[in-house]
């Protein structure tokens, strides 16, 4: 029988336990029950692509961190939901237009202007922060230098980012003038965003759970949205915490409304509106 008509295997108990701890162990994601579903799924069927039948060898090979790297390369970008698109919540992105006006206008603006989207996925967001601050500094006499430094665990993910090509649907939020104004059109309904703005913006691996290990310049911005959902509620707070360390002293923390309740910070204050969950670094 051919292996695309074979039926999925289905794993016990115990082995989607196994499963499940190796991957918060690694990446520190708890399994909606969308997840758990996607998760037997994507390595049963894994399994059959590679034709092993036996589940227990799979999961000891995927987990061995010389032989099984690129494995779970491959199944962990099978398993983040990467559906997003350019200026998905704009409240967010006019929060941080008017961060850089009010520095500009107050001229406290006397160095680079710097933010970091983590957990970037395909790049849209990152790319809608480039464009945000293009439009505020083209507006003004004068050199000024911003960029974005964008992360995400999935290498497929980073790589789809950098071509910077999107079909329309990612572009379905944006009026007509942004369109013409942020993108180039290219064949087969596709555009790709302005060699400018993409200029802008760095791309590179980051596991969330492993920002200690990481030499990060203070930044102006921290966009982390629809991100810390996949995380257990401590969690969030270390990862939250850890974020923190890298704003600059009236630097923004943006997250996405509702993902942290209950969490406050000493040398943080809460911005006042009611459509973004967001907070500026006092010290």
């Amino acid at each position: 029988m051919s292996w695309s008509l074979q039926k999925l295997k289905v794993l016990s108990g115990q082995e989607f336990s196994l499963w499940e701890s190796l991957l918060e162990k690694r990446t520190g994601i708890q399994l909606t029950h969308l997840q758990r579903v996607l998760l037997q799924t994507q390595v049963t069927i894994r399994m059959r692509e590679l034709g092993i039948s036996d589940p227990a060898l799979y999961f000891y090979q995927v987990k061995d961190d010389q032989i099984g790297a690129a494995e779970w390369e491959i199944l962990v970008d099978r398993l983040v939901i990467k559906e997003t698109s350019f200026f998905r919540h704009r409240p967010s992105l006019n929060l941080v237009k008017q961060s850089i006006e009010n520095k500009l206008n107050n001229g406290l603006l006397n160095e680079s202007f710097e933010m970091w989207s983590v957990g970037c996925s395909t790049g849209e967001e990152s790319y809608g922060l480039a464009a945000i601050a293009d439009d505020c500094f083209r507006k003004r006499q004068g050199k000024y230098y911003y960029g974005v430094t964008a992360v995400d665990v999935s290498l497929p993910a980073l790589s789809s980012a950098r071509e910077g090509i999107y079909g329309r649907r990612s572009l379905n939020l944006l009026d007509v003038h942004e369109k013409f104004k942020y993108f180039d059109t290219l064949e087969n309904d596709k555009y790709q965003v302005i060699e400018r703005l993409r200029r802008r913006v760095c791309f590179s691996q980051l596991n969330i759970m492993n920002i200690n290990r990481r030499t990060i310049q203070p930044m102006d911005v921290i966009f982390c949205q629809n991100v810390l959902i996949y995380f257990r509620r401590w969690r969030r707070r270390e990862i939250l915490q850890e974020l923190v360390k890298h704003l600059k002293p009236g630097g923004i923390l943006v997250i996405g409304l509702g993902e942290v309740t209950d969490w406050k910070c000493a040398n943080l204050k809460r911005v006042m509106n009611d459509e973004v969950q967001a907070y500026v670094k006092c010290s």
